[in-house]
């Protein structure tokens, strides 16, 4: 094992986001932290990281404070939810069907002045290995798709990662090995 590399790299997605019914991956919204057991519950769960990192998203920032007040992270705007251009703030049933595709069509869809999953990976990829670039229990307080992004690195794919739920407030596990490599210890964990 490779002591310079983290022991543990945990994935948090945010709260709920305050949407109103609307797409919003790089529009800034606020984060619902009414259900206090649920936070507390997680906090419980996951402990105490060494190093904490997180997307500069308000709803990011405020889970974080909540789980770890006063916890200093270190944000990175590689770590932004994915960029569905013209979808953004659009209500949801206002975004048009982009139909059955294939796994490996949907990663690669690009919304209109977006960017695709795959253009998402490639941004956040680096971001997710500096960060298990560090020793001991690294967290990551972020988004959904950068959850998935993270698994993609672990898979070597990512159109098999957009198969996963990711709950609001939920913890990805995720062992750092030699070579940049990741092996998965669970997804879409929940205080229960």
């Amino acid at each position: 094992m490779d002591s310079s590399r983290a022991t543990e790299l945990i994935l948090i997605r945010h709260a709920p986001a305050i949407t109103g019914g609307r797409l919003c991956g790089r529009t800034d919204v606020a984060a619902d932290l009414g259900d206090g057991p649920a936070v507390d519950a997680l906090r419980h769960m996951l402990g105490e990281p060494d190093h904490v990192w997180c997307s500069p998203a308000l709803r990011c920032r405020q889970t974080l404070n909540a789980l770890w007040p006063g916890k200093v992270a270190r944000e990175d705007g590689a770590l932004w939810e994915q960029h569905f251009g013209e979808w953004e703030g659009r209500a949801h049933a206002d975004i048009p069907d982009i139909g059955p595709l294939s796994g490996q069509a949907l990663a690669a869809h690009r919304p209109p002045s977006g960017e695709s999953f795959v253009d998402l990976c490639r941004r956040a990829g680096p971001a997710i290995e500096r960060a298990a670039d560090h020793p001991g229990r690294v967290a990551i307080v972020a988004h959904a798709g950068i959850v998935r992004a993270a698994l993609a690195l672990a898979l070597g794919d990512p159109a098999a990662a957009l198969v996963f739920d990711v709950s609001p407030l939920s913890a990805t596990r995720l062992r750092p090995l030699p070579g940049k490599a990741f092996g998965v210890i669970s997804v879409n964990w929940t205080p229960q």
